[in-house]
């Protein structure tokens, strides 16, 4: 193998892109051992001997694989969250997953008879208010009131 690096030097400059970017056809190595100057260079790069290889990009490939998962709802666990839960999870969410396990909660005790149709409905209307802020503070409300059905 030949010292080709003066050439792919000059080749480098005249096409203006970094050495590792010059391509040298191997068929005509001999012409280009020959050519010492910029314009035996030039002539070779006009007769595409020299070629300048394209740019290498970055693959998206695996950013767009993530980008889907996460579509999904995939890798938002734990391990993948900075800052704290009040700045990851937003009012709504946790507004919804507050409400949820309210209203669970009150199915739950209105089908196993612990409270009356009409006190469901009246404390169904209050934690849509937002009064409670657990499921806890919603049965000591119960407690509290003595809402509980009478045995």
């Amino acid at each position: 193998m030949t010292n080709l690096s003066s050439q792919r030097r000059l080749a480098a400059q005249i096409l203006k892109v970094g050495q590792n970017r010059v391509w040298i056809d191997p068929e005509r190595m001999d012409d280009v051992e020959g050519a010492i100057t910029r314009e035996e260079v030039r002539k070779l790069i006009h007769e595409k001997v020299i070629v300048s290889l394209p740019e290498a990009g970055v693959s998206r490939s695996r950013a767009k694989l993530v980008q889907e998962k996460k579509r999904m709802g995939r890798r938002k666990g734990a391990g993948s969250r900075t800052g704290s839960r009040r700045a990851k999870i937003s009012k709504k969410d946790a507004w919804m997953s507050k409400i949820r396990s309210l209203r669970k909660r009150l199915r739950e005790l209105k089908a196993s008879r612990i409270i009356t149709e009409s006190t469901y409905r009246k404390v169904y209307a209050v934690a849509g208010s937002g009064k409670f802020e657990s499921v806890a503070e919603l049965e000591r409300y119960l407690k509290a009131k003595d809402l509980w059905r009478k045995r």
